[in-house]
């Protein structure tokens, strides 16, 4: 089997990757409604015989056309590249988002992108993606183009939670936001994760007992401050269970950047240097700050027991789920 594939420039696309099935969009979060998208992909692709591509953008569009609005990014590329390889395609092409690329019309993008960049068999996207110069192609353009020169178009509707409602990343933002993991686990399909490599703090956790393994997000990254039951993945595919906290951590340094701080538990190694994920399995309580280390420490002693107890208890949501915290 062909080793997976992570492409920015077209002229560098394998003639094994050509003639192929392709799903368009976004994807940030790569969340539920997103996966029935994909999967729809990889099923057109499995009955033609043909490679199974994600087309997305980087920088997001939205990040371009307004840099000055932070986007909290659910997933940053190489997270949503290793979602998207989990569920089975051949190759992602990440294009780049510039102004020639947001000039172009939209007869240029099926032109220069999807015929002659890509050779594309079946394109498969979202009802509303819409592309080219001030985004007017849309989905009857995109349908009639496929008709004029020779491929097939699928257009899926938004796709909606048990409570009717639309699942969207912008929904599972706020969610995060508020700090509730457990609900945008339902609309993600998985338990949310972040990445990232893990770097030496001040190591006053080992002082108290409780060493962690410290990396910085985003700095869009919106999570909520507070305490979390958490799984991490290390740089060798073992998951351990653990308590993390995100935040500034107000009782030790007022002026401190949020920092992601995992304290692993029955685990004595050393995981410095390493990429790590970690998933957030549900919010115990948000960031405070203690009169002293010792009021610290006894918090941390219940967080921890709470987190054991939650974490003991759960089941994958389903098979991506499974491939990324169990």
């Amino acid at each position: 089997m062909a080793e997976f594939a992570r492409i920015s420039d077209l002229s560098a696309l394998p003639a094994r990757l050509r003639d192929g099935v392709v799903a368009i969009g976004n994807f940030d979060g790569v969340h539920r409604g997103h996966q029935v998208v994909l999967s729809r992909a990889l099923d057109e692709a499995r009955a033609l015989d043909a490679p199974a591509l994600v087309l997305t953008f980087e920088p997001h569009p939205r990040q371009f056309f307004r840099p000055d609005i932070p986007l909290y990014r659910l997933t940053p590329p190489d997270l949503k590249a290793r979602l998207i390889e989990t569920l089975g395609f051949d190759a992602v092409v990440e294009l780049p988002f510039t102004a020639g690329f947001a000039a172009q019309s939209a007869e240029e993008f099926v032109d220069r992108i999807l015929i002659e960049g890509l050779g594309i068999r079946h394109v498969v996207t979202g009802f509303d993606f819409h592309f080219g110069k001030d985004r007017k192609g849309g989905p009857a353009f995109l349908m009639q183009a496929g008709r004029a020169k020779g491929f097939q178009v699928s257009l899926l509707d938004a796709f909606r939670d048990e409570g009717t409602d639309v699942i969207s990343s912008s929904r599972i933002r706020e969610l995060l936001c508020a700090g509730d993991v457990a609900q945008s686990a339902g609309l993600l399909g998985y338990r949310y994760t972040v990445e990232g490599v893990v770097s030496r703090g001040k190591q006053l956790g080992r002082t108290l007992g409780y060493p962690t393994a410290n990396k910085a997000l985003a700095d869009d990254n919106g999570l909520r401050h507070g305490i979390y039951a958490v799984r991490l993945r290390d740089a060798s595919g073992t998951l351990h269970d653990g308590v993390a906290s995100f935040g500034r951590r107000p009782t030790v340094d007022d002026a401190g950047a949020p920092l992601l701080e995992t304290f692993v538990f029955d685990f004595s190694g050393d995981l410095y240097g390493q990429t790590c994920t970690v998933s957030f399995f549900g919010f115990l309580r948000g960031e405070e700050k203690f009169s002293s280390l010792d009021d610290l420490v006894v918090q941390m002693k219940r967080d921890e027991e709470e987190a054991r107890a939650l974490l003991a208890g759960v089941r994958p949501l389903g098979p991506l789920d499974v491939r990324m915290a169990f």
